[in-house]
């Protein structure tokens, strides 16, 4: 057997009488359901947007990684160096952290371009080097 609560309800006569206690009915409680609602997204949008901003980093590592490979290239091109322009290219790249994906020398100018693999995501760079024109 359950027992129900009482709640003195006032009449137009300024009496008293007891009623059971109404169920809440409204929008009371709509306030939590809203904070968890908005901290759960606020958790699902830095779940997100972690890792990605984790590869704009990486993307500046993979350009320096494909400036240093031209330079080294251009170097041994003009002379300054000795070697074969594209070797020393991959070996600059691979201190770098980033693999040597495609060099071309046309008489002083270097081109190359340089890759990197993070989280599954493949991040390239072109660069170019050699005198001024």
């Amino acid at each position: 057997m359950t027992r129900r609560r009482l709640s003195a309800v006032p009449t137009a006569a300024g009496r008293f009488y007891l009623s059971p206690r109404r169920a809440a009915t409204g929008d009371r409680g709509s306030g939590s359901v809203l904070a968890v609602a908005l901290l759960g997204a606020l958790v699902t949008m830095t779940a997100v947007l972690v890792p990605v901003l984790a590869l704009l980093p990486v993307s500046q590592s993979v350009q320096g990684a494909a400036d240093a490979a031209a330079l080294a290239a251009a170097d041994v091109a003009s002379g300054l160096m000795p070697g074969a322009p594209c070797d020393t290219a991959a070996r600059a790249a691979e201190l770098n952290g980033a693999r040597l994906v495609a060099c071309s020398v046309d008489g002083l100018i270097a081109t190359v371009a340089v890759s990197r693999t993070v989280g599954g995501f493949p991040i390239g760079s072109r660069a170019r080097a050699g005198p001024a024109p």
